[in-house]
């Protein structure tokens, strides 16, 4: 099996070793291609007004100046020698790509990409954040290869994506997998904080509250809250079906006037 990595946290990342070592245990015939310089928050974005760079750290690793989209797209299509990866993995992020964050992750888009250059694709992101020495990634690299390898002898539709998230918690305290549907807070945790710099002159540091929401039962919050890993298939479909057949009642035919 072929398998492209990429993130969003850059070529550096702890996180993609970690990535690469749960590939290593998937297949020898492992691709990297990654983004210089962290792009979380980057989305899908496509690079169109600069040129995209690439260097070449070894035969099948490569660093862009672009996007975790650019990386995927170039991978596949420039920098693959032979066929097309059977497998993209993006991850592991630093950090979960839960609910409606999902809409604004690099390591999601990274995974929406393969899908759409037709390969099937996972995104895995990593619960917590280091506060000492500990391995926050042990989770991630512990249950992933079992987790991506039935997933990939279960197979899923072309059109979807699976985001898994692994709960930030010793390993043998992590006991259950859940299959999840995303959610959506219901407390707005994102925040800009305002600051100042050396020169008297007011910025803005974007970020998110460490503050729990209310998830129901069955959704990706919930699982993570739970200690669970939470396995949730996406597609890019948004439209909202149940106010397309209630507009067809009102719009329709002849454009209305005002």
């Amino acid at each position: 099996m072929r398998i492209l990595l990429t993130n969003d946290d850059g070529i550096h990342a702890e996180g993609l070793v970690a990535l690469e070592n749960i590939a290593k245990v998937l297949s020898d015939d492992i691709w990297i291609c990654a983004p210089e310089y962290e792009q979380s928050g980057a989305s899908r974005a496509l690079t169109l007004s600069d040129p995209v760079r690439v260097r070449k750290l070894d035969a099948r690793r490569f660093a862009t100046s672009g996007t975790p989209t650019d990386c995927v797209m170039l991978a596949i299509f420039e920098l693959m020698e032979g066929a097309k990866p059977d497998l993209v993995l993006s991850g592991v992020n630093r950090g979960a790509n839960l609910a409606e964050d999902v809409t604004l992750s690099g390591t999601v888009a990274g995974a929406i990409e393969g899908m759409a250059m037709g390969v099937p694709s996972i995104a895995l992101s990593q619960t917590g954040w280091p506060t000492g020495n500990e391995d926050i990634f042990a989770p991630a690299e512990h249950f992933a290869p079992g987790i991506i390898a039935k997933l990939v002898e279960t197979g899923w539709p072309k059109d979807v994506i699976i985001n898994v998230n692994f709960p930030a918690a010793p390993v043998e305290k992590i006991t259950e997998v859940e299959v999840t549907r995303q959610t959506f807070r219901d407390i707005n945790v994102r925040h800009a904080e305002k600051r100042t710099d050396l020169r008297n002159r007011d910025y803005y540091w974007m970020g998110f509250r460490q503050e729990r929401s209310s998830p129901a039962d069955g959704t990706d919050l919930k699982a993570i809250y739970e200690g669970k890993i939470s396995v949730t298939p996406l597609h890019i479909d948004l439209t909202h079906l149940e106010t397309v057949n209630r507009l067809k009642g009102v719009l329709g035919g002849t454009p209305p006037r005002a």
